[in-house]
C-alpha cells in the first residue's frame, strides 16, 4: 500500500482544519430538500486532469479528499469528455457550449479563422447569459480564451484574480466568506492551473536550456521529490506508480500520432529515450500535482461551508482535458486516447436526493453540456442553436426520453465519434487516417481494428454518422479513402 506525498504548504492546511469540513460535505442538506429558484453556482476547474486522477475512482496512487467529497455529495459522470483535449479550444467550449470548429479553431497556437464569430458569441457566453439574468458573475485563475487571452470581461465576468495557484484559493475563499445571504446570486468560476505543471517535466528533460524549461514552476520540483527518508529502491518498489498496462504504442497507430509527437521535439525525445523509471517518475509527479490542487480546492470548499451559503449553492467540478500519463509512451494531451479526452465531471447540490451516484451510462460532453445545464438550474434560457444537453434530469436520475447515444470530439488532426464503447476517428493527414477501437475488449486502446471484418458494419455506420455531422456543421474534412 503506497503512502502518497502530502503537500502542507501553509499553516492552514498543515493544521488539519479542513478535515472536518470534507467529512461534512456529503451530509450537507437543504432542509426539506427545497430547490432554490436562483441558486448560487460555483464552478471549479483544474487543468490537464484525467478522469482517473481522483482517489474516488479507485486510483490507489493518490489521495484527493476534496474532490472525493464533492463526488460523495453529488453525482460523478464517468463517461464525460472534453470537446477537444487542449486548453484554448476546450475552454472556449466551456464558456460557449459550442465546438471549437465553429470558430475555425482546432488547437492552441493557430490564429482563429473567424474572429467576427468569436465576438458575436460574447453575448451568448456563460458569464454574459448569467449576468444579464441578474447574477453577479466572477472569475478567478487561468483564462486562456481565444482573442482575449487573459482578459475575461468580454466573456461576462468580473475578474477576481489572475493567480492560478494558492492565491486563487485564498481570493475565492475570501469572496465566499464576505458574501451575505441577501446578496444577489452569484456564478463563480475558479480556474486552477494544476496538475498542468506536469507539462514541464518532459520539456525540461529534453531541452534543459530552453526558455520554457527555465521557467519551470517550483511546484514541479516539489512534486518530483521522493518521500523523506525513503531510499530510491524502496520508492520504486512501494511508492511510485507502475507503468500503465497500455504503455506500449498502439498496433496500427494513426499516422497523426507520430506527426504530433515530432512536431514538439521534446515529446519525440522522451518517447524514444525515457526509461521505465523516467516514465514512472512522471506519473508520480502528475499525481502529486493533482494532490496539490486538491488541497487548494479543499480551501474553497471549506470557505463555502463556513460562509453559510452551501445550502443554496451548486458545485461543479471538471477539467479542460486530461494527460496521456505514459499511455502509449506519450505525455501531454491533444491525442484522442481516453487518458487525454476523458475528464472528471461532478455536480453536487445539497437538495440532491441520490448523493454519491456514479453515472457510467450516459455520455456527457462537459464543453457542450455545462452551459445548458447551469442555465437549466438557474431558470435561464440557453441559446436555441446549441448541440449540448442539460444533465439536470440525470442528476435526479430521471432519464430524459431521449439521450444521446454518441458524442463527437475534435483535435487538430482529425475528428471522432464515440459511443461509449466504440471509437472511430478520421484524420486529415498520414497514411493511416482511420482508427477504430472497441473499448469493451480493448480498454487500453492497444490495437487499431479499422480493417477487422468483424467490425465493418459498425465502422461503416460510425463513419457515416461522423461524416454526416461534419458536413451538416459545414466543416471541411478529407473523406475517408475507399476500401
Amino acid at each position: 500500500m503506497n503512502t502518497p506525498l502530502k503537500f502542507q504548504y501553509s499553516t492552514y492546511f498543515a493544521s488539519g482544519l479542513m478535515l472536518p469540513v470534507l467529512m461534512e460535505l456529503g451530509s450537507c442538506a437543504n432542509p426539506g430538500n427545497k430547490i432554490p429558484t436562483h441558486p448560487n453556482i460555483l464552478v471549479i476547474t483544474t487543468d490537464q486532469q484525467s478522469a482517473s486522477m481522483m482517489s474516488c475512482t479507485g486510483n490507489k496512487w493518490l489521495k484527493t479528499p476534496a474532490m472525493d467529497a464533492i463526488a460523495s455529495a453529488g453525482i460523478r459522470f464517468n463517461c464525460a469528455y472534453a470537446t477537444n483535449p487542449v486548453c484554448v479550444p476546450s475552454r472556449f467550449s466551456l464558456q460557449t457550449g459550442r465546438f471549437p470548429t465553429e470558430i475555425g479553431m482546432r488547437e492552441n497556437d493557430r490564429p482563429i479563422m473567424d474572429t467576427i464569430k468569436v465576438k458575436s458569441l460574447y453575448s451568448k457566453s456563460l458569464g454574459n447569459l448569467f449576468h444579464e439574468a441578474g447574477y453577479q458573475t466572477y472569475y478567478g485563475g487561468k483564462v486562456h480564451l481565444p482573442l482575449t487571452g487573459s482578459a475575461i470581461k468580454p466573456w461576462g465576468y468580473e475578474l477576481l484574480t489572475l493567480n492560478e495557484r494558492d492565491s486563487l484559493a485564498i481570493v475565492c475563499s475570501d469572496f465566499l466568506l464576505n458574501r451575505k445571504k441577501e446578496d444577489k446570486p452569484f456564478l463563480l468560476f475558479a480556474s486552477f492551473i494544476n496538475p498542468h505543471d506536469i507539462c514541464y517535466d518532459a520539456i525540461r528533460w529534453a531541452s534543459p536550456e530552453s526558455g520554457l524549461a527555465k521557467s519551470t514552476p517550483p511546484e514541479l520540483d516539489e512534486a518530483l521529490k521522493l518521500p523523506e527518508g525513503v531510499s530510491e529502491n524502496e520508492f520504486f518498489e512501494k511508492y511510485c506508480p507502475p507503468l500503465p498496462d497500455n504503455h506500449q504504442p498502439m498496433i496500427g497507430e494513426l499516422s497523426s500520432v507520430d506527426s504530433l509527437v515530432k512536431l514538439r521535439p521534446f515529446r519525440n525525445s522522451v518517447r524514444e529515450n525515457w526509461s521505465e523509471k523516467d516514465w514512472r517518475m512522471h506519473r508520480w509527479a502528475y499525481m502529486r500535482l493533482t494532490e496539490r490542487v486538491d488541497v487548494q480546492i479543499a480551501m474553497v470548499m471549506d470557505a463555502l461551508k463556513r460562509s453559510g451559503l452551501s445550502e443554496n449553492t451548486i458545485v461543479v467540478f471538471t477539467s479542460d482535458h486530461g494527460d496521456l500519463d505514459a499511455a502509449h509512451k506519450l505525455e501531454h494531451k491533444t491525442i484522442l486516447y481516453e487518458e487525454a479526452a476523458r475528464i472528471p465531471f461532478v455536480i453536487s447540490y445539497p437538495w440532491m436526493k441520490h448523493k454519491g451516484t456514479i453515472d457510467s451510462e450516459h455520455l456527457v460532453s462537459n464543453g457542450l453540456d455545462l452551459l445548458p445545464t447551469l442555465c437549466d438550474f438557474a431558470g435561464i434560457k440557453s441559446p436555441a442553436d446549441l448541440m449540448g444537453k442539460s444533465v439536470v434530469p440525470l442528476t435526479t436520475q430521471e432519464t430524459p426520453p431521449t439521450w444521446r447515444d454518441h458524442i463527437f470530439l475534435e483535435t487538430e488532426t482529425g475528428y471522432m465519434i464515440h459511443t461509449g464503447r466504440f471509437k472511430y476517428e478520421l484524420d486529415d493527414i498520414g497514411k493511416i487516417r482511420e482508427m477504430f477501437v472497441d473499448l469493451k475488449t480493448d480498454n487500453g486502446e492497444m490495437k487499431n481494428e479499422i480493417d477487422n471484418p468483424k467490425y465493418q458494419g459498425i465502422i461503416d455506420s460510425l463513419r457515416f454518422e461522423l461524416t454526416e455531422s461534419l458536413t451538416a456543421r459545414n466543416i471541411h474534412f478529407i473523406p475517408p479513402s475507399a476500401k
